[in-house]
């Protein structure tokens, strides 16, 4: 039976705090106030841009939060194209727990993540094994993490149960949504939320390194 295997791309695969963090500080630059601390900033990262937007500036009208939306996209943009892959680089041992898993013959890769598709095109034109995923939703064509949206559509594209499917993702919209949708949420560490949030908002386990990525997807199928 096909199993599918569907990844958050920021703080899950590829390492963007410094990236956002300095498109954050354009956008909010743009209405001429401070943008919030790093770790306010980190914790709505994997939100739809807009939704995060309005989480940082509550108090901003609408008009306020649509230039600060494009100031950070502008932001996102340039430094991206002066960079290219280093932007964003892919954390230690992403690359190799996809191929691995790429390779599996019953397992099928997916994305589900806040990126705009400009931004996520981006990224995965820097990677040579971008093949390998079958499906790839972002934040252009679906509601803002946590909504099952975008991991409906990654089981319906793909043909596979819910009950065969599991997110892979650092932050609690991600286990929210997989939860919602049914499916298996695996946490990772490393990225933007932290173990323990991610354990409470429902993940099976939580990883500390790639490495483990395959001996918790064996254990929590089988189970």
């Amino acid at each position: 039976m096909t199993k599918l295997v569907i990844f958050d791309v920021d703080g899950t695969l590829v390492d963007s705090q410094a990236h956002i963090i300095m498109s954050m500080d354009a956008a909010f630059a743009t209405v001429g106030q401070a943008a919030p601390d790093r770790d306010t900033i980190l914790s709505i990262v994997g939100l739809s841009l807009p939704v995060a937007m309005r989480e940082l500036a509550p108090e901003a009208d609408d008009a306020a939060i649509a230039r600060m939306v494009d100031g950070y996209k502008d932001a996102f943009q340039t430094h991206r194209l002066k960079q290219g892959a280093a932007a964003s680089p892919l954390y230690p041992g992403a690359e190799e727990a996809l191929r691995t898993l790429g390779a599996q013959g019953d397992v099928v890769l997916a994305i589900a993540t806040g990126k705009s598709r400009r931004g996520l095109d981006a990224l995965l034109s820097d990677w040579t094994f971008a093949d390998l995923f079958v499906t790839t939703q972002c934040a252009d064509d679906h509601p803002s993490k946590p909504h099952p949206s975008m991991v409906l559509s990654c089981l319906t594209d793909c043909n596979v149960a819910a009950s065969e499917a599991v997110v892979i993702g650092d932050t609690t919209y991600d286990m929210e949504m997989a939860r919602a949708s049914r499916v298996q949420g695996i946490g990772v560490r490393w990225g933007y939320h932290g173990g323990e949030a991610l354990m409470t908002a429902g993940a099976h386990v939580v990883l500390d390194d790639f490495g483990q990525l395959n001996a918790a997807l064996d254990e929590m199928w089988k189970g």
